[in-house]
């Protein structure tokens, strides 16, 4: 079994409030196999003398779409599997560079894209998949334009679209069959459109999406299967009625207010911001091929984002990582740190994008920390991101080694001291 010694590093545990200097770190095939202030020694193993450089847990994205490829979510429907799929793989390659080494997936990503990560035949972060995200007819998820009949090309199940990232499901019955086969295709969680949405061409903002009897069944179809529903929600009222189905993280959620978040802090679920997607629809959605009637809502949820940090913060609602890019802007994942840092100090930013994470995956002890028996995923980081994120910024310039499950998947260190022990 192959074992790596990663020595003399500063040691970030996002549960600790300031860097640990003269860590070292043994890796031990896909494992962290011991973490201690006192030099190791494994005679058999590779060394990586970090001399001084911050080592830290990979970094967890709750919020991406792999197969977003486009700013035009519904021309892409139209794409050609293959060009959707070849589309892909730079995107997953970019955000594991940029150490994001687990990434769920909100909708879009199948099985054979997360299993052909784990096969190597593809290069990206861990994936966590929702498969398809359920919406209902008219709603987030609906990418038909408005005519004076109702198109019958929306995705379904039938025709297989890779570039769909959502299926239009109506209905108790048949929304319990549609999580139902999400499951059965590999979908690690359920997600569900509980309000309208910007890229979605006929919702407002605010529109109520599933009725409370149709969240209940999905949730209930969800939990049957030991696994849990994440819900796109902007609105106070779509959250309340969302959290109180059942729903475990509201994605988004930049409408929010004090009695809402109160009553998710209630119920121990999750928020999911993603402030990073409005920055990047207001600055190039038109540019890039947004729709005009998604770009005329871009300001309605763009002004509300940072007051909706405060508002979860104060009301003791657990915050992850989430930054729902689309096509291009990809690129500008990492500005979600400088975004959430006018609110929120580095330490709770990166406790989002690592513990956090890891609880709501339901990964704790396994990601988000280098403790022994916890996999692997080890960023090398040129400063102290506790003290300045842009170390954390940009595409992974400062960030000069990503480890994966035990895998170096990309090394700049190669000159700078590493040795065979």
């Amino acid at each position: 079994m192959d074992r790596i010694l990663f020595k003399n590093g500063a040691l970030l545990d996002p549960l600790q409030g300031a860097l640990q200097p003269g860590h070292d770190v043994l890796v031990e095939g896909d494992t962290i196999k011991a973490v201690s202030q006192q030099p190791i020694e494994a005679n058999d193993a590779r060394v990586i003398d970090l001399k001084g450089k911050t080592i830290m847990p990979g970094l967890i994205d709750l919020h991406a779409h792999m197969i977003a490829t486009q700013f035009d979510l519904p021309g892409q429907v139209r794409m050609p599997n293959v060009f959707v799929t070849l589309k892909t793989l730079p995107i997953m390659r970019g955000i594991l560079r940029r150490g994001f080494t687990t990434v769920r997936d909100a909708g879009g990503a199948g099985l054979a894209l997360k299993q052909s990560v784990e096969m190597g035949l593809a290069q990206g972060p861990r994936l966590f998949i929702a498969g398809r995200a359920l919406s209902q007819t008219g709603g987030h998820g609906d990418v038909r334009g408005r005519s004076d009949f109702i198109a019958s090309d929306a995705p379904c199940n039938c025709c297989v679209r890779v570039g769909a990232l959502s299926r239009v499901v109506d209905g108790v019955d048949a929304l319990r069959r549609a999580v139902r086969e999400e499951l059965q295709m590999g979908a690690d969680q359920i997600k569900i459109m509980a309000s309208g949405g910007v890229a979605s061409p006929t919702d407002p903002v605010g529109a109520l999406g599933y009725s409370e009897d149709e969240i209940r069944a999905v949730v209930a179809e969800a939990r049957g299967r030991g696994t849990y529903v994440m819900a796109h929600a902007y609105t106070p009222e779509s959250m309340q009625r969302a959290v109180r189905c059942g729903v475990r993280t509201i994605e988004h959620g930049n409408l929010i207010d004090g009695p809402t978040a109160a009553l998710m802090a209630d119920h121990e679920a999750y928020a999911v911001p993603t402030l990073v997607a409005y920055e990047a629809l207001h600055l190039e959605g038109v540019k890039f091929g947004l729709p005009p009637e998604s770009a005329a809502k871009i300001d309605i949820v763009r002004e509300s984002g940072l007051k909706s940090l405060e508002i979860f913060k104060r009301a003791g609602v657990k915050m992850g990582f989430g930054t729902d890019l689309l096509g291009p802007s990809h690129r500008m994942q990492s500005d979600e740190f400088a975004i959430r840092a006018q609110v929120l100090s580095p330490a709770e930013i990166i406790g989002s994008a690592t513990t956090i994470g890891a609880e709501i995956l339901g990964m704790t002890g396994k990601l988000g920390r280098l403790v022994p028996g916890a996999f692997a995923d080890v960023l090398v980081v040129d400063g102290d991101p506790l003290g300045d994120l842009g170390c954390l910024g940009g595409q992974g310039e400062h960030i000069p080694l990503v480890m994966k499950g035990g895998c170096i998947e990309f090394n700049e260190l190669e000159e700078a001291g590493t040795r065979p022990a």
